[in-house]
């Protein structure tokens, strides 16, 4: 057995500090050494497989390349000594983004990925130490858990306005020279530098399409995180120079001040400081100065020093959970009730951290009321609901007059269906998963109302 089949065998697992072992390094080694060298390469392949992700321009997937590992990665590290190594272009996707507009994303080939990935461990080595301690987007051991945390304090300690600073199609424009220059000033080995040159200018393919990439680094790449870090790092000493009191996450930041006249007037100036200094377009129509009550990060927003999930995210879940359970669908209960939970599991995970349970509970009732309208809809007569519900406990008097009356399914989701078709039903029959009924440590009493 190679020593490829055994490592692949064990799956080691970075360290949450995401440092590759340093026992697979010899010190007096360059940094380029080390990116060439076989057991690295091997460790990001491991990092790569467990990230997933669809094939690039090459159409070559994870498992195919795993197949051939041992001489795809003898080929790679042998193609970056000689610098025979040359990146196949950017596949382009592009994913529809709240706002109406599209976010474009790029998929690497599996090969690039996994170069990328060493030299992702490598380089955080040196810049992980030198990044802000308010800067929590994409690196290691660091949670938006984290960030939040950070973000509620500051509001605690009275700085309520927030500077929401929204930075315009940043991986597309930012600036290479810009980035290269930035790395300079800390990576003591020029060869790294050429290869991160190489790896910004490979291009992107857009439908069969080759076009060239001057500018910009590719979002969705293992290395474009820690590149935005790098650019964005500048922008934190700024903030950190200046006194003010911050938290960024990739390119969203938000800045925490007292008054409405001080946020106004670091708005301005940091917008100078980002187009002028950094080359980089402030969004005008989403940066604003706002209470932060009226800020949405992460996902959640801080009103009245606490972490409640905001308003569009509310929206959004609801909006889901309508598409999943769709009132005319002929899909049995179970079914619909499984793909619910399955998104609901991982919505929940992270907007647990909210401080009102009641915020869950109306996600979840929302789900038993569209299950309700679809169990309506499905008793095609009024003389066959008036019937289940009766058997359903329902009064006769009831049942009937909620049956026959003029109400659409959605307005007869309530009442006597929410009798007959209890909280309990739901989750003994059909399956449903309840969050809101635990206790955790930061939740408030699930009575506890918040309107955002």
């Amino acid at each position: 057995m190679s020593k490829f089949s055994r490592q692949l065998k064990k799956e080691p697992r970075r360290k949450e500090s995401g440092l590759v072992r340093q026992t697979l390094f010899d010190s007096n080694r360059d940094l380029f050494e080390r990116v060439c060298a076989e057991d690295n390469l091997l460790e990001a392949f491991l990092s790569v497989k467990r990230n997933k992700g669809a094939p690039g321009v090459d159409g070559v997937t994870i498992q195919e390349f795993e197949t051939h590992l041992q001489n795809e990665i003898a080929s790679l590290a042998k193609d970056l000594r000689s610098w025979q190594y040359k990146p196949k272009p950017v596949k382009r996707v592009e994913i529809p983004k709240e706002d109406g507009s599209m976010r474009k994303l790029g998929i690497p080939c599996v090969r690039d990925r996994v170069m990328q990935a060493c030299l992702k461990t490598v380089l955080e080595e040196i810049f992980e130490s030198h990044f802000s301690s308010s800067s929590y987007g994409f690196r290691p051991g660091r949670r938006q858990y984290d960030a939040i945390k950070e973000a509620k304090i500051h509001v605690q300690e009275g700085r309520e306005w927030i500077v929401d600073i929204d930075l315009e199609k940043f991986f597309d424009t930012m600036s290479q020279d810009r980035l290269i220059h930035r790395m300079s000033l800390k990576v003591p080995d020029k060869r790294i530098l050429r290869l991160v040159g190489i790896i910004l200018r490979s291009g992107v393919a857009i439908e069969g399409e080759f076009h060239s990439t001057s500018e910009g680094s590719t979002q969705g790449s293992p290395i474009s995180p820690l590149l935005s870090n790098v650019v964005l790092d500048e922008l934190d000493k700024e903030l950190e120079q200046r006194g003010l009191k911050f938290v960024r996450w990739a390119d969203d930041a938000n800045i925490f001040v007292k008054t409405e006249e001080a946020a106004k007037r670091v708005l301005l100036s940091i917008t100078k400081f980002i187009e002028k200094k950094l080359k980089l377009k402030v969004n005008q129509t989403k940066s604003k100065a706002a209470r932060s009550q009226d800020v949405k990060f992460l996902g959640l927003t801080i009103k009245n020093g606490e972490v409640v999930i905001a308003r569009k995210s509310m929206k959004k879940a609801m909006a889901r959970v309508s598409q999943l359970v769709r009132t005319n669908s002929p899909v049995p209960v179970q079914k619909t009730m499984e793909r619910v939970n399955s998104w609901y599991i991982g919505w929940v995970q992270y907007f647990k951290m909210t401080q009102y349970p009641m915020q869950l509970m109306v996600i979840e009732a929302h789900v038993r009321r569209r299950f309700r309208a679809r169990i309506v809809r499905q008793c095609k007569r009024r003389r066959s609901l008036c019937k289940r519900l009766e058997k359903r406990g329902v009064k006769q008097k009831t049942a009937r007059a909620q049956a026959y009356s003029s109400r659409g399914p959605w307005r007869l989701s309530m009442g006597a269906m929410n009798h007959a078709y209890k909280v309990e039903w739901f989750i003994k029959e059909a399956g449903q998963q309840i969050f809101s009924n635990r206790s955790l440590s930061h939740w408030h009493s699930e009575k506890k109302r918040i309107f955002v």
